[in-house]
């Protein structure tokens, strides 16, 4: 980590208050409420925790609410709950049993719709399958699925019986996935023949074959059809979902779990290129997702509400299966891509089935501006009353058509920041009462205790660039890196005394909201002032012809390094030296002469991990003419890297 701090350039002035009919009717109403909660969370975590968790079902009461000894928390010490049961089994003795749980719809436009019942009794068949094949207490499940509702199934399955569950995102290589196998001991793999990807099926049960010629530990093989392409079945080793299921009683009770028994493990890629697995308790871990869904999402009974992340990535563990299903919400389930076949497929879906609440990425939302607002307005979007955005910090001007053309200036957006470590969502505006600034996460949840401080761990003043940190352990985290505490204790808890380091970089402004400016790695050093990139691609994504940016440093003799901006254009602008001139001058103007790009290179696309994310590391070794190095296994379409190094300049 460099010695220097943190420049912050953006400069966003625009307030939006949530209107007083939103805020009259939301669970959080207004700034006043929200302090008074902060403050005695602040004052007494272990009783503000304590009191929401009794809004789950436990089977056996809590001793201790946290016990503590750095970096290793345990919360809820002695309780004894089960994630599966508090999903499922206690809404059947209320008027929620027949009410839609998930309502699925797949890429090529076939839909089911499996209520609270119907989802119990999926559930409880799934686990005595795996208690037949052996599968205990404790064992590790890799599940590489497509979004369809038997990934959904698989996972409450595993956490109905206590079978840690770890999920690998079925656009995952054949290698990605033995790593992910291999690394967590999987005893049990359970697949599909294939999946549907923008028209294209994705050979999944192939990769495991391909995978298991080195995974000695893997027994068995549960294959679910989805595409009906033909697949090789090991006599022995592969088994037929519909078969085992068709066999499997109904019955099965929920194992009483502790607190703290492993619900899964999810592997996030390192910069070493060996990926991590990172190890989610159970009652923490549901606490978590439970009351960030409730309070964030404004969540009621009569709410259909949208995550379109994949399940693969935390944001589906959290906001599609675990947090909404623990609130008895009605859950939206979508298993292609935003813009297939054409780029009004999520519109579509929000009009079909009335969806209230809105969950999707940055990234998606930059995709959709570039293919203009004629999609949108063909369809119905007035059930919209929240729009909420993941994965990275949005742009102002992102921000502002969402909040224009999606939710016609009525909805709230809620710019939430959090981690696949942090298990559910730390810094978020709660919609009723806390106004938003675009591009702003704006202030902590209550309970959450975030600072960004210096090099030294000193806070810095506000609108100073610094290292965001959370200092006081909240339930939700993660508990440690699978078998690597070593590694959990090196990369998050070493940098400063007592609190857990994000990686990110951010400021406060003078009203205490927070700017995240995006990874620590993904700041430039310029003549001596450490930018953050993502202010700079704020400021080139503001100009009319810009689709989306990603900005990237690259070693130059004067001044240390070199801004190289790769620019994707809407479609309706051509490529131009005398545009890339105009946009250096708009970055002059948005920012300040010290952030111009020295280099403005036109790409079709940039690389982007499967869940949307830009990997400004491969853009990197681009600009500096470097091979390729590290893991490359989350990235969505390899052949962009080849398209980018043909258009070197």
């Amino acid at each position: 980590m460099s010695t220097v701090d943190i420049e912050s350039v953006l400069k966003e002035k625009r307030v939006f208050k949530p209107s007083l009919e939103f805020s009259k009717s939301a669970r959080i109403k207004s700034m006043k409420e929200y302090k008074t909660l902060y403050q005695q969370a602040a004052k007494n975590p272990e009783k503000f925790w304590g009191g929401l968790a009794k809004e789950l079902d436990w089977f056996t009461p809590w001793k201790k609410v946290l016990q503590w000894k750095e970096p290793f928390a345990k919360w809820f010490v002695g309780g004894k709950i089960n994630a599966s049961y508090n999903c499922l089994d206690r809404h059947l003795n209320t008027w929620r049993k027949n009410k839609a749980a998930i309502i699925w719809e797949g890429e090529p436009g076939d839909s089911r719709t499996l209520t609270y019942q119907d989802l119990h009794r999926e559930v409880c068949k799934f686990s005595n399958v795996l208690k037949s094949l052996g599968i205990k207490k404790g064992d590790r499940v890799a599940i590489y699925m497509p979004m369809i509702p038997e990934l959904a199934i698989a996972m409450l399955g595993c956490a109905r019986i206590g079978a840690t569950h770890s999920i690998i995102f079925g656009g995952f290589s054949s290698e990605a996935l033995k790593d992910r196998i291999l690394d967590a001991e999987a005893k049990l793999v359970v697949t599909a023949d294939g999946g549907f990807r923008k028209g294209a099926i994705v050979p999944l049960k192939e990769n495991v074959d391909q995978a298991l010629k080195s995974t000695p530990c893997v027994e068995k093989v549960i294959v679910c059809q989805r595409t009906k392409s033909p697949v090789q079945m090991v006599a022995g080793r592969d088994l037929h979902w519909t078969e085992l299921m068709a066999k499997a009683s109904d019955v099965c009770p929920a194992e009483k779990l502790d607190s703290e028994h492993p619900l899964f493990i999810l592997y996030t890629s390192g910069t070493t290129g060996k990926p991590k697995g990172v190890v989610h308790s159970t009652g923490g871990y549901l606490l978590g997702a439970y009351i960030t869904s409730k309070w964030v999402f404004d969540l009621k009974d009569e709410d259909t509400y949208w995550c379109t992340a994949d399940i693969g990535w935390v944001t589906g563990h959290s906001y599609i299966v675990y947090g909404p299903l623990a609130n008895g919400a009605t859950s939206v389930m979508f298993e292609g891509a935003p813009t297939y076949p054409q780029p009004d497929r999520l519109w579509e879906i929000i009009d079909k089935y009335k969806v209230n609440i809105f969950y999707t990425a940055p990234t998606a939302i930059r995709s959709l501006i570039k293919s203009g607002d004629e999609w949108p307005l063909k369809h119905d979007l007035s059930s919209l009353r929240l729009l909420g955005t993941v994965g990275e910090p949005i742009n102002p001007e992102a921000w502002i058509w969402y909040h224009t053309v999606i939710g016609k200036k009525r909805c709230p957006i809620v710019d939430t920041w959090w981690q696949t470590e942090t298990g559910a969502i730390l810094i978020t505006p709660l919609p009723g009462a806390i106004p938003a600034k675009p591009g702003s996460a704006t202030l902590p949840f209550p309970g959450i205790i975030a600072d960004v401080v210096d090099k030294e761990g000193k806070p810095v003043k506000p609108d100073q660039g610094g290292y965001l940190v959370i200092k006081k352990p909240w339930p939700s985290m993660m508990r440690t890196i699978y078998k690597d505490p070593e590694r959990f204790k090196k990369q998050y808890w070493t940098q400063y005394q007592g609190m857990y380091f994000t990686g990110d970089g951010a400021r406060k402004d003078k009203d205490g909201y927070f700017w995240v400016m995006g990874r620590v790695d993904d700041v430039i050093n310029v003549a001596g002032h450490r930018l953050g990139t993502m202010e700079i691609e704020s400021a080139l994504v503001s100009h009319p012809g810009v689709a989306e940016a990603s900005v990237v440093g690259r070693p130059d003799d004067l001044k240390g390094t070199a801004i190289v901006a790769f620019v994707t254009l809407k479609t309706k602008t051509s490529r131009s030296d005398e545009l890339k001139n105009e946009l250096r001058q708009h970055v002059v103007k948005e920012i300040g002469a010290l952030a111009r790009p020295d280099e403005i290179r036109f790409t079709e696309n940039l690389p982007k991990t499967r869940s949307g994310k830009i990997m400004r590391r491969l853009l990197r070794d681009i600009a500096a003419h470097h091979q390729t190095i590290g893991d490359t296994s989350t990235l969505e379409d390899i052949s962009i890297l080849a398209k980018l190094r043909e258009d070197e300049e």
